[in-house]
């Protein structure tokens, strides 16, 4: 009892470092934007491509390795995973052209992947049912706590260290992290250790919905763009045909024809990501480019969404334990249309008080929806698909992200062209910044009727899953 109650404590702490470190950078990064782009003297298109290629690279791979790590161990792929971060983080501080921190973004994504498709796994298998609501909130509440400290530590960093130092303390984080899985977590997990591993669908995947997204995300501005997006969609086409035709599926289908509450949360997760991911870096814009401010200031300003993300997510965990998951995530979905409508109307004379009251309402509604949703999706599998389940609900998040920063640099686009930040016309940006809100709160209020649609969960789906 006493060493399941340590590699318990130490999973979660594990765990929680790791949950902490992407979505820091995440936000910091989104602080130094404007000064990774005077420094390479970089267009708004490719200073848009340091957030989505490292999104692009961890939602193509975040399947495949979830379905390796049920089969070869959650735990090797999650040491794995914060080694190429680590080292990944080192060379995107070293970058010497905006093209190589691009590419080294890509290898970081590649870590974040490998992350990703074990964190959530590794917990649902330690913690017992009962248990996985309050720990999904505490984990939930460390990602909000990254993302509180992101703008505050990273703006400050930035504007007296330089934007390269964000990188390097993710190095000083990933290290120690690594070093405790290794030596502290006592066990490994692999549910599916007997079943075959599909390579050939892992490519049809990884290679459809890399083609897919990076043909969404630049059909303003390549022509070849419809080509990508037209093979990615065949691609994942091939591969949805593959995996009803094999005995061992890297992605069961079955999990969204027959279980609805899975089907369905995960597209809640998808529009909910798709719609509120790329308010930081549109605000970031806003607060320094239009406004004025500089990074320190913007990053205490955007710091009042996650600092109420961190303080609501383990209350809405565990009232998720209690309280239907539908209804609590409806209601955040809710909250959150309602915030992106407000922020639809953001001018140049917008006061700021304005801008810091939305986006905690922001933070209420987001906190609402993404720990009761994530119970339910991790509720609603049995054991042996955890780390797919896991895998999946990270390819939902990461591909909304992704979609979310590819419409976002699309609109930008075209009202400002491919031009540098600092030569933009603010007027032109703020109609940018308009038109992407309002759209981002039309596809969450359609968001709302999926997280209704999937039902509520039966209780004893949770006790099935301990297996």
């Amino acid at each position: 009892m006493e060493q399941d109650n340590n590699l318990r404590k130490y999973a979660l702490i594990t765990i929680m470092l790791a949950s902490f470190m992407t979505p820091f950078m995440g936000s910091a990064v989104n602080l130094a934007i404007p000064s990774i782009g005077k420094q390479f003297n970089s267009s708004t298109f490719l200073l848009s491509w340091v957030m989505s290629a490292y999104l692009l690279s961890t939602a193509a791979l975040l399947l495949p390795f979830g379905r390796l790590a049920d089969i070869l161990g959650r735990k090797k792929l999650f040491v794995l995973g914060i080694f190429i971060f680590s080292l990944s983080s080192l060379l995107c501080g070293l970058a010497w052209s905006i093209q190589a921190l691009v590419f080294f973004r890509v290898l970081q994504g590649i870590g974040g992947a490998a992350l990703f498709s074990t964190s959530m796994a590794i917990l649902t298998s330690v913690f017992p049912p009962r248990e996985r609501g309050k720990v999904l909130g505490i984990n939930a509440a460390t990602v909000y706590t990254g993302l509180s400290l992101g703008p505050v530590l990273g703006g400050v960093m930035n504007q007296h260290l330089g934007w390269q130092s964000i990188f390097y303390l993710n190095v000083l984080i990933g290290l120690p992290v690594m070093f405790l899985a290794v030596w502290k977590l006592k066990a490994e997990w692999a549910d599916a250790r007997e079943e075959r591993f599909d390579l050939t669908g892992a490519v049809l995947y990884s290679a459809g919905l890399g083609s897919l997204m990076y043909g969404i995300s630049s059909i303003a501005t390549s022509a070849t763009a419809k080509i990508f997006t037209g093979a990615g969609l065949i691609l994942l086409a091939l591969f949805v045909k593959r995996q009803t035709a094999i005995k061992h599926p890297m992605l069961n289908v079955k999990l969204f024809g027959g279980n609805t509450a899975f089907a369905f949360s995960n597209l809640a997760a998808l529009i909910n990501y798709s719609a509120t991911f790329a308010v930081g870096f549109l605000l970031s814009l806003y607060l320094q480019v239009v406004m004025g401010y500089n990074s320190q200031t913007a990053g205490l300003i955007l710091l009042s969404q996650p600092v109420i993300m961190a303080l609501l997510s383990p209350f809405a965990g565990v009232l998720s334990d209690h309280v239907e998951p539908r209804i609590v995530s409806s209601w955040g979905m809710g909250l959150t249309t309602l915030g992106l409508a407000l922020f639809s109307f953001i001018s140049k004379d917008t006061d700021i008080w304005f801008v810091v009251a939305n986006l905690t309402l922001l933070g209420i509604g987001f906190a609402l929806f993404s720990s009761p949703n994530n119970n339910a999706i991790m509720g609603s599998v049995e054991k042996q698909f955890y780390g797919v389940a896991s895998s999946t609900l990270g390819t939902m998040r990461l591909t909304g992200q992704a979609a979310s920063m590819a419409l976002a640099a699309l609109i930008i686009d075209l009202y400002i062209g491919d031009v540098q930040l600092n030569s933009a016309d603010p007027g032109l940006l703020i109609k940018s910044f308009n038109i992407s809100f309002m759209i981002f709160s039309i596809a969450c209020f359609g968001g709302i009727f999926a997280s209704l649609a999937r039902g509520n969960m039966p209780r004893g789906v949770h006790k099935s899953n301990t297996g």
